[in-house]
């Protein structure tokens, strides 16, 4: 090998370990590089016990329903995206789709999801939660249909329901405007007596009275629980979708009844906020999964930039984003900051 070839052959080394390198600083932490999936909110992200890690979350269209599926949460960046359902052209569901989430109940796959008319104006915000189901074990290939319109205690706007199981009783937690009470839409938890239906009056678990939930709008919204160390923890989202859109968290211990309401405390600062430092504006509408060796991750949206031009909610840049959490000396979670885009410390 003349001198031109080796310093060829070094060169061509340097280059191909230098690119290894920065493949090895791209992948980040387990492979999760931040956004994990751009311009998906209200991203739901879980691990079922087939294996799978499962992810849907609102479109910018708001027009229709998809699901993605990996063996690990980084796969769920390049994952192919199913369309399960798209909303109607007339009626109740012909208008914006948004904050779906997908469960196993009764043995069936349900996605409940958030629905209103088309048509303009105000009506296109008369909100109300619906359910699709599947009629096959396999929600990524089995065939998705409407199940019908969940039955609330009152007929006002309502989104962002999830489902969990306690004590052997499975729970509805959601948001809702409450008649009679001046706000956007508070918490509400009750036990389910079927897919569609509940088995009892709900509890009314947080109203947005806080500064910090109060910011644009008055709002409590997007439930999402977590059962650790003797407790029962639900965040929440509050205030405005734009960069003052954070987190705040209930908690309850494990052995009271978690229908009184009393039971419940309340933190009194956000739980999690926009980072100046980390250029992650708006983090909210959470959910919870476990990484592949069973470390806690804290799923949720956020924008790259603060700025908005018109309506936040049609400021399509909202992107699922992922990272762990631990907890404090008390066993509370302390989420920390949102952490900058690129590969996950």
């Amino acid at each position: 090998m003349d001198l031109i070839d080796r310093r060829s052959f070094v060169a061509g080394t340097m280059v191909l370990s230098a690119t290894a390198a920065a493949a090895r600083v791209a992948r980040g932490r387990d492979g999760i590089v931040n956004p994990l999936v751009r311009q998906r909110a209200d991203a739901q992200v879980f691990r079922h016990s087939d294996g799978w890690y499962y992810m849907t979350g609102s479109v910018p269209e708001y027009d229709r329903l998809v699901l993605r599926r990996a063996k690990t949460i980084a796969g769920l960046a390049a994952a192919e995206e199913r369309v399960l359902w798209r909303h109607l052209a007339k009626g109740p569901l012909s208008g914006f789709i948004w904050a779906p989430e997908m469960h196993r109940i009764d043995g069936r796959w349900i996605m409940y999801f958030a629905a209103g008319p088309s048509g303009g104006g105000e009506d296109v915000f008369r909100i109300r939660t619906h359910a699709i189901a599947c009629d096959g074990l396999d929600p990524m290939t089995g065939k998705w249909d409407v199940l019908g319109q969940f039955q609330m205690a009152w007929d006002s706007f309502n989104l962002d329901s999830t489902s969990f199981i306690h004590r052997g009783t499975r729970y509805f937690a959601w948001a809702q405007r409450e008649p009679g009470i001046d706000t956007n839409s508070n918490l509400y938890i009750a036990p389910m007596a079927s897919a569609l239906t509940l088995a009892a009056k709900p509890a009314r678990l947080s109203v947005p009275t806080l500064e910090w939930e109060i910011q644009g709008f008055k709002v409590n919204e997007a439930p999402a629980v977590l059962h650790r160390n003797g407790r029962l923890f639900m965040t929440y989202s509050a205030s405005a979708t734009d960069a003052r859109y954070c987190m705040g968290m209930l908690a309850v211990r494990d052995d009271v009844d978690i229908m009184d309401a009393s039971k419940w405390s309340k933190s009194q600062v956000p739980v999690f906020k926009t980072s100046l430092r980390n250029k992650v504006f708006g983090p909210g509408h959470n959910s919870f999964t476990v990484d592949e060796k069973g470390r806690d991750m804290l799923v949720y949206h956020g924008r790259d930039y603060e700025k908005i031009v018109g309506d936040p909610l049609f400021d399509p840049n909202r992107h699922t984003r992922v990272q762990p959490f631990g907890y404090t000396a008390e066993g509370v979670p302390d989420f920390g900051e949102p952490v900058a885009n690129g590969p996950l410390p």
